[in-house]
């Protein structure tokens, strides 16, 4: 072939390669950078027109494609165009690329951050003929930077205007930032310090007790003081300083750590405020818990020569590990120094107050019983003005036990044990009260843990079973439908009453499995009744507030019901009031319920969170009146008045009503007037067995005759 016309073949081949390039990068341009990409050329006066606008920067400008070939002043509205219009302008007087940002209102109509880069092109003689500018949303880049700001701000503030000097220091021992506390303690200025290890801040015999602290902080993340760390001003001299080293975490690594210094010279020279720190707490001032057991032993001995009585109140803060976690550690130490101040006001010849770490205290009475009970009231009276931290409104409410010398104990050790376990007494029973000890407790508090023992193994073993109680039309004396009630006869304890167990499973979080062991066997059972040929039986269980919440709730309960093939809407899942108080997590738990075809029931009703906007908001089926309402329904006209109000209520929305606890006939005549539909009680049968349904009923035809 020529040498010419193959050389042309290659320049044809390579300019149809060159458009080619050129078609795709206009392609990933226009269609798929997500910036806004313009490309202006520059007229006189000056005047920008559009020569090329991708997508993005069409949507978010709000141009048409007509917009192209049209100068900036033409398409834009005249405040966004003189907003802009000045980038421009020092493009072309600078030579130079500029950056700016500015509000952008986006297609979705809210207001947000945008950044813009605006490039010059230049010919050969250096005159601006064209410039490109790509914009791009940083809102999310602005939100997270201001929010970084701010708490950068705020935990300057904590440290900048701390009285005790704080050295930001690495893991190597370098100092990073010191307040201005610290550069006062040491007399070295920021910069100074800046450059030094903080073991040269130390004496030498004093460095290898600090290294040892401060490598327990960083390596187990827990924080470690002491009380007579020595630092080296820098004139020379030696200050005794209380030293706290707090470990700094950051995405759960250590990275360095706090060393919170505070000068104690003046104290240590001075014998009695050593012993002043060794027999106080270093938070509150309150006397520490060696205080608190040298003075057990003084009253200990002077009452037995004396043959008098003293208390020991001990004190714990109800919920105060929520709060501590909510608001912080620092936040939950002013806390704790306000609960200590309001504590002393009692403080006298008769009673000491102490503090023996995180929220306990403790106080020792002189005094009889009477007085005590005298003081622990005074102590919930006092709980109930708010505390205040930061302008903001807390309450906190104390739990106290009582010990009595020396008919509780006769030695510290046991006063303090026996006072613990009847403050161990009122946080089971609802806190915020106070009791005196008593001899039983112990052997109920040992009852417990054995129950919580066998309750473990409980499943394993295979001691749960299900009664069931008929829920009968009280206009025919039909029975179509049953609750579910858990019974557990341990091998070893024999028959525990649900009273019992059912708040340890709650407490320990077994609930949920045991829960699962509910729901599956009560899918089976419907499964096996209509295997009898009693199709149409509809079986009730009780799901706990806490399983309710669980993630796989709904998941569980349409296992068991695609396991067993029965009818969804057999299968009626209780709910109570108080499990509903929070809408945003409960409406989309009881949709997907519906949704599956379960029956929905609300237990209890009238006894709780009772709100008409969530019957009317949730997909509920059946109301259940308590038995409380029941019980007085003959005899007291609030509970006829309310049970009568319920039923018509259920009746008006088209809801199921069933009522509980039905033991005299009278109660059964009154309810069955008021047109509620089921009713279930021992005046019908108390919970039997799944055989005893079968034999008793199922062969009777369903049907339960009162005489």
């Amino acid at each position: 072939m020529d040498p010419l016309l193959e050389r042309m073949g290659k320049i044809e081949q390579t300019r149809k390669v060159s458009k080619t390039v050129e078609r795709i990068i206009y392609n990933l341009i226009f269609n798929y950078v997500k910036h806004m990409v313009y490309v202006m050329k520059v007229e006189k006066g000056p005047k920008f027109r559009y020569l090329f606008v991708n997508e993005m920067g069409l949507l978010y400008a709000g141009l048409s494609e007509n917009a192209i070939g049209k100068t900036m002043d033409e398409v834009l509205p005249h405040d966004r165009y003189i907003e802009i219009l000045k980038g421009y302008e020092d493009v072309l007087s600078t030579g130079e690329i500029i950056t700016y940002s500015d509000h952008l209102k986006f297609p979705n109509g809210k207001m947000g951050f945008a950044e813009s880069i605006l490039t010059p092109v230049k010919n050969e003689k250096n005159e601006i003929k064209y410039i490109v500018a790509v914009t791009r949303d940083v809102t999310d880049l602005t939100v997270e930077r201001n929010r970084l700001i701010n708490a950068e701000q705020k935990y300057r503030s904590i440290v900048d205007h701390n009285l005790d000097g704080v050295f930001t220091v690495s893991l190597e021992g370098k100092i990073l930032e010191v307040n201005p506390a610290g550069q006062k303690l040491s007399g070295y200025t920021k910069k100074q310090v800046s450059k030094r290890s903080f073991y040269d801040l130390l004496p030498e015999e004093d460095v290898q007790k600090f290294r040892e602290l401060f490598n327990k902080t960083t390596t187990s993340g827990l924080a470690q003081e002491s009380l007579d760390c020595r630092v080296m001003h820098s004139k020379g001299y030696f200050l005794t300083t209380q030293i706290k080293i707090v470990p700094i975490v950051i995405n759960s690594e250590i990275t360095g750590a706090y060393v919170m210094t505070r000068d104690i010279s003046e104290q240590a020279e001075n014998a009695e405020t050593i012993k002043y720190m060794a027999f106080h707490d270093h938070l509150t001032g309150l006397y520490n818990r060696r205080a608190l057991l040298n003075d057990l032993e003084e009253a200990i001995k002077k009452n037995k020569k004396t043959s008098g009585t003293f208390a020991l109140l001990s004190i714990d803060l109800d919920r105060f590990k929520y709060l501590n976690d909510t608001l912080g550690h620092l936040a939950g130490d002013q806390i704790l120094i306000q609960v200590a101040e309001r504590l002393s006001e009692y403080s006298n010849r008769n009673v000491k107050v102490y503090r023996l770490g995180g929220d306990e205290y403790s106080i020792l009475y002189v005094g009889d019983r009477r007085g005590a009970t005298y003081l622990a009231q005074k102590i919930l009276n006092l709980f109930s003005k708010s505390f205040y931290l930061n302008y903001q409104e807390y309450f906190i409410s104390p739990s106290i036990g009582i010990s009595m010398y020396p008919n509780d104990g006769k030695n510290a050790e046991m006063l303090i044990k026996n006072a613990d376990e009847a403050l161990f007494s009122v946080k089971e029973r609802g806190k915020a009260h106070f009791q005196f000890y008593r001899t039983e407790m112990n052997s109920a508090v040992s009852h417990i843990v054995e129950l919580e023992t066998h309750l473990r193994k409980a499943l394993a073993k295979k001691e749960f079973i299900l009664y069931y109680q008929p829920q009968v039309d009280l206009a025919s004396g039909q029975v179509n439908s049953f609750e579910a009630l858990l019974r557990w006869n341990s091998k070893e304890l024999g028959m525990i009453s649900p009273n019992d167990f059912i708040p340890l499973a709650e407490d320990t979080g077994l609930i949920v499995p045991i829960g699962n062991w509910v729901i599956d066997t009560a899918c089976k059972q419907i499964s096996e009744w209509s295997s009898l040929g009693e199709s149409g039986i509809k079986i009730a269980i009780n799901i706990s507030p806490k399983q309710f919440l669980q993630p796989k709730l709904v998941e569980t309960i349409k296992e068991s019901i695609e396991k067993y093939e029965i009818e969804p809407s057999l299968l009626e899942i209780e709910i109570t009031e108080g499990a509903m108080q929070d809408t945003a997590e409960t409406s989309p738990i009881l949709k997907s319920l519906k949704e599956l075809g379960v029956t929905i029931s609300i237990d209890d009703f009238g006894t709780g969170y009772s709100s008409l906007n969530y019957i009317k908001q949730f997909p509920i089926d059946v109301l259940k009146i308590d038995q409380s309402f029941v019980r007085d329904v003959i005899s007291n006209e609030k509970d006829a008045a309310i049970t009568t109000t319920i039923i018509h209520l259920a009746n008006s929305l088209g809801l199921e009503v069933v009522a509980e606890g039905i033991e005299e006939k009278e109660q059964a005549d009154f309810l069955m007037k008021a047109n509620c539909h089921k009713g279930q009680g021992y005046l019908y049968s108390r919970p039997i067995s799944a055989q005893d349904v079968e034999f008793n009923l199922f062969k009777s035809n369903n049907a339960i005759v009162i005489n």
